[in-house]
C-alpha cells in the first residue's frame, strides 16, 4: 500500500510538470494569437495526447500563425502543405528519384513535406480524395509507404489541417475514414470588436519577438507517455462509453435525439479520444482525477466530426453540435 502511495506521489510531481509545460505553451501562443482560448486549449490537449486536429474557420483568423508559434515554442520541425486540386500523393509523401552516384545509377528516396514533426495541411478539402487518402496511413501509423518500402515519420508527429466552411466550389468533402483520424475538430470563430482591434494593433506594429522555447521533441514525447498513465475511474470511463453508444440510433442505448437525427454514430476512436482528452483537461484544471465534467467538456470537439446526420436532420438545419448537446443532457452520469 505504501508503494502505491509513493507511486502516486511521484506521478503527482510529473503531472504537475505536464500542467506547467502546457500552461507555458498556451501563454506563448496567447502572446501572438488574440483570443481563441478554446481553440488554443483544444490544440494543446490534442498535441499532448498525440492526436491530430481539424480546424474549421474563415481565412485570415491566424490558423497558420498558430501552428508556427506552437512549432517554435516546442522546437519542432514545421512543414506547411498547401492543398490544391492538382496536388498529388507524391507531392506530400515524397518519391524515389534515380540518381547517378558515380558507381552506377540507383533509386534514392526523397522525403516529402510530410516528414516533419508539425505539419500544417492548409485547406485540406481542396485536394482530391486520392491525395487526401495519402494522409490516412501517416496520421494513423506515423509511417508512409512509397512503392513497397515503408518509411517511419519523425516523432512526435502532429497534423493540423484547416478547411474553409463557406467555399464549396472546387472542394472535396473529407471521407469519413479520414475525419475519424482527427482527434478534435475545432471551430475558429470570428473575433469580437475588442479582439479585432488587438489583432490590428499587433499585426501593424513592431513584429513580436519569437516565441520562447518551453520544451522540445523529447520532452513532448515524455509528456505524451505520461498523459497515458493518468488513471480514470471506471464509472467515468463508463460514462464516456455510454455517450458514444448513445450516438448509434440502431443500438438499445441510443438517445432519442440520435434516433431522430443520426444516420451513423461515432466510432470507437471517439471513446478513446474522450478518455485521453478528459485526462488532459483534468490536468490543465489542476486535478489528477478525471471527473464527469471533463468528459462533458471534451465531448463536443471529439464527436462533432464523427456523427453522420440523416437527411431529415439536414433538411431541418439540425447541426451535429446541437445533437451532441442533447446527447450530453440525455445520458445520465451513472447507469
Amino acid at each position: 500500500m505504501q508503494l502505491a502511495v509513493e507511486a502516486r506521489g511521484a506521478d503527482a510531481v510529473a503531472v504537475e510538470r505536464l500542467r506547467r509545460t502546457a500552461e507555458a505553451l498556451e501563454r506563448e501562443v496567447a502572446r501572438v494569437i488574440v483570443g481563441q482560448q478554446m481553440v488554443i486549449r483544444g490544440v494543446t490537449i490534442a498535441l499532448l495526447a498525440g492526436g491530430h486536429v481539424l480546424l474549421e474557420g474563415l481565412p485570415g483568423l491566424g490558423k497558420t500563425l498558430l501552428v508556427r508559434t506552437i512549432a517554435g515554442a516546442l522546437q519542432l520541425h514545421y512543414s506547411r502543405i498547401q492543398f490544391t486540386p492538382d496536388l498529388m500523393p507524391a507531392d506530400i509523401l515524397g518519391t524515389n528519384v534515380l540518381l547517378d552516384s558515380g558507381q552506377g545509377r540507383a533509386f534514392q528516396f526523397q522525403a516529402g513535406p510530410i516528414f516533419a514533426n508539425l505539419v500544417l495541411a492548409d485547406e485540406i478539402n481542396r485536394a482530391t480524395p486520392k491525395t487526401q487518402s495519402a494522409l490516412l496511413e501517416a496520421m494513423q501509423e506515423q509511417a508512409v509507404t512509397v512503392g513497397t518500402v515503408g518509411h517511419a515519420l519523425p516523432t512526435p508527429f502532429f497534423v493540423l489541417a484547416t478547411q474553409n466552411p463557406i467555399e464549396m466550389e472546387g472542394t472535396y468533402p473529407l471521407p469519413e475514414a479520414e475525419l475519424d483520424r482527427f482527434f478534435f475538430k475545432l471551430h475558429v470563430g470570428f473575433p469580437s470588436r475588442v479582439e479585432l482591434a488587438q489583432i490590428v494593433d499587433r499585426t501593424t506594429g513592431p513584429r513580436p519577438a519569437a516565441p520562447t522555447a518551453v520544451a522540445d521533441g523529447e520532452r513532448v514525447r515524455e509528456l505524451q507517455a505520461l498523459a497515458r498513465e493518468i488513471p480514470v475511474a471506471s464509472h467515468v470511463a463508463d460514462y464516456a462509453v455510454r455517450l458514444v453508444l448513445a450516438t448509434h440510433p440502431e443500438l438499445p442505448e441510443a438517445a432519442e435525439t440520435a434516433r431522430r437525427n443520426v444516420r451513423f454514430g461515432a466510432s470507437p476512436r471517439a471513446a478513446q479520444t474522450i478518455i485521453m482528452a478528459g485526462k488532459l483537461h483534468a490536468v490543465l484544471a489542476g486535478r489528477v482525477n478525471v471527473a464527469f465534467e471533463d468528459v462533458r467538456r471534451v465531448a463536443l470537439p471529439a464527436l462533432r466530426h464523427r456523427l453522420i446526420l440523416n437527411y431529415e436532420a439536414d433538411a431541418k438545419g439540425v447541426t451535429a453540435d446541437r445533437v451532441i448537446a442533447e446527447l450530453v443532457a440525455a445520458v445520465p452520469e451513472r447507469a
